[in-house]
Formats: C-alpha cells, sequence, structure tokens
C-alpha cells in the first residue's frame, strides 16, 4: 500500500489578472509541493480583492481535507495587492520564522525580496503561506521553508513532539 502524504496542499494564485492559462506561478508551486510528496488537494485562482481573498482562505482552513495553504502573488506595495492583510485577518497564530527566513535568505539573491509583505500563520492545524507572485520568487522562497514543511505540518497534526 501505498503511504498517505502527510502534506494535503490547496495552492491559491491571487491575481485579477491570471487564468488557468496563464498561471505560471501557481503551476510551478503545485510542481514543488509535487517533488516533496504532497497531495495537491486543490489549485484555485483568487481575485486580489480583500475580502473574497480573505473568505476564501476562511473555507479553506475549515476544510477537513488540506492542512496547507500556499499563497501566490497579492504580497507586494501595490494598491490591490491585499494577500498579507487577508491572511492576517484569517489566522489564529503568526508563523514569522518562516516569513522572515524567506526574506532574509532570498535578498541574497535580490534586494527586492525585501518588499515582500508576505506573513505565514496558522488556523484549525492548517499553516498558510504566503509566497510571491514571480515564478522566480515562488521557487526561491519555497525552497527556504522546504525542509521544515513535514514537521511543521506534524507539530499541527500533534504527530510530532518538539
Amino acid at each position: 500500500m501505498a503511504n498517505k502524504s502527510t502534506i494535503k496542499a490547496v495552492v491559491v494564485t491571487v491575481s485579477d489578472s491570471r487564468t488557468e492559462a496563464t498561471d505560471v506561478s501557481g503551476v510551478t508551486l503545485v510542481g514543488l509541493l509535487l517533488g516533496i510528496g504532497a497531495e495537491i488537494v486543490e489549485k484555485i485562482i483568487v481575485s486580489d480583492d480583500f475580502e473574497d481573498l480573505r473568505q476564501t482562505l476562511f473555507a479553506l482552513t475549515m476544510r477537513d481535507d488540506a492542512n496547507l495553504i500556499v499563497t501566490t502573488g497579492g504580497t507586494g506595495f501595490s494598491e490591490r495587492d491585499n494577500t498579507p492583510e487577508a491572511t492576517s485577518a484569517v489566522i489564529e497564530k503568526e508563523a514569522n520564522g518562516m516569513a522572515e527566513a524567506m526574506r532574509f535568505e532570498t535578498a541574497k539573491n535580490t534586494p527586492m525580496a525585501m518588499l515582500s509583505r508576505g506573513v505565514c500563520g496558522i488556523r484549525n492545524q492548517t499553516l498558510i503561506i504566503n509566497l510571491p507572485g514571480s515564478p522566480k520568487g515562488v521557487v526561491e522562497c519555497f525552497e527556504v521553508i522546504k525542509p521544515v514543511l513535514p514537521h511543521a505540518i506534524n507539530l499541527l497534526a500533534g504527530k510530532t513532539k518538539h
């Protein structure tokens, strides 16, 4: 019998302009998650609208079939970049170390990484991680958090001690 994945992920592309045909970052993220053995429960595109995104994230954290939500997009400085605010409105606990580590490590490659406002946090045993909208940013940030993702998910499920 095959091992069931511990990580059950939903990929959320946050964009007013992306479609399934043009969502390179979302597809990239799916590939990265599959590469660590995660099960992709769903991949969706949500508008940059704060309330739409907040409601979507809240509903996703209420699902029994997902324990990781990874967003791509909406973390910059533009007026429509609402992902960190929508995420912060949903989470019950922050996971600052993950967001800080992503910014710190990726800033070694480009100082523009300091402009990312992405946050990470927890609601209902579900980890939410905000990644940038560019495929390059997705890959670089994912590589930073990849080593801790399985342990983080197991901790949330009560399967691992500190």
